[in-house]
């Protein structure tokens, strides 16, 4: 996995160490610098900064590793993005003025709860591919939130009653081909476009089994989640997924592109909910 590669020296937080003075290009090394360095929105604008001769951490520990930073920041991305979505539900700041203090808690909390477990795995596990499928390679790579996006996205939500939030990304330090960068961009979409199809089999099991509106609502939102993760980082642009893998492979990002806009299509056309239905009768 790791032949014909140079032997590096491996630390324990590559991403807490940022080059002071990157040396030439060169293609085949990529390392990508921590969050939070400047623009609150620098996960969306951040590029790729290629190193020669840079020692860069390759993985050798557990392929199943968790730092306690990573952990944290995991945690923080995740509870961030899940109260942005409640926040939106409830209109914004000027909906929730229109609550009583004690009403308005009580459905803050309910409908944060809603969002973790209808929106949260389509963020945590599109990371999650990245990182492993990085780790498959024999590179580092750990996800790093970026505290000011967040609190950024918080207050877009607040304002305006819409969710533009840069949570952080999955850092990668090691060498790569062109190909293996690829594939670890496009892990991030596969794993959305499985959610997506895991959640018409469980959901219409589910409703098969209760008809509770806010079973339906939940599934709706999961594959409502998924289909615009997978879709919005399949876009050819800046540092997303999409651009990763249309400099792999033109054929395979128009497929999957067109599969993930296919998929927000069926979320927002009303026909996932037709699916829904045919798979609930089936059970």
């Amino acid at each position: 996995m790791t032949q014909g590669r140079r032997p590096i020296r491996l630390e324990e937080d590559p991403f807490d160490r940022v080059a002071q003075s990157p040396p030439p290009r060169k293609q085949s090394v990529r390392v990508i610098i921590q969050p939070g360095q400047g623009s609150p929105f620098e996960p969306f604008l951040r590029g790729f900064f290629d190193v020669s001769g840079q020692q860069v951490a390759q993985h050798k520990g557990s392929f199943f590793h968790f730092s306690e930073r990573e952990v944290k920041d995991l945690a923080m991305a995740t509870f961030a993005f899940s109260f942005a979505i409640s926040i939106v539900l409830h209109g914004g700041i000027f909906g929730m003025l229109s609550l009583p203090m004690g009403v308005l808690l009580g459905s803050l909390i309910r409908s944060t709860a809603f969002a973790l477990a209808a929106l949260a795995p389509a963020f945590v596990l599109h990371e999650l591919s990245h990182k492993y499928v990085a780790r498959h390679f024999g590179c580092w790579a750990e996800f790093r939130a970026d505290p000011r996006g967040l609190k950024i996205g918080i207050l877009i939500a607040l304002a305006i009653g819409f969710v533009f939030m840069a949570p952080g990304a999955v850092m990668v330090a090691g060498r790569v081909s062109k190909k293996e960068n690829g594939i670890i961009a496009l892990a991030g979409p596969i794993s959305n476009i499985i959610l997506f199809g895991f959640g018409l089999l469980a959901g219409g099991f589910l409703i098969s089994l209760t008809s509770t509106s806010w079973v339906t609502d939940l599934v709706v939102f999961w594959l409502w989640g998924n289909a615009i993760l997978g879709a919005f980082n399949m876009l050819p642009f800046g540092p997303l997924d999409g651009r990763k893998v249309k400099d792999w492979s033109e054929p395979i990002f128009w497929s999957f592109l067109t599969l993930t806009v296919g998929l927000v299509y069926l979320a927002f056309s009303g026909k996932a909910v037709l699916l829904l239905e045919q798979v609930s009768n089936f059970f």
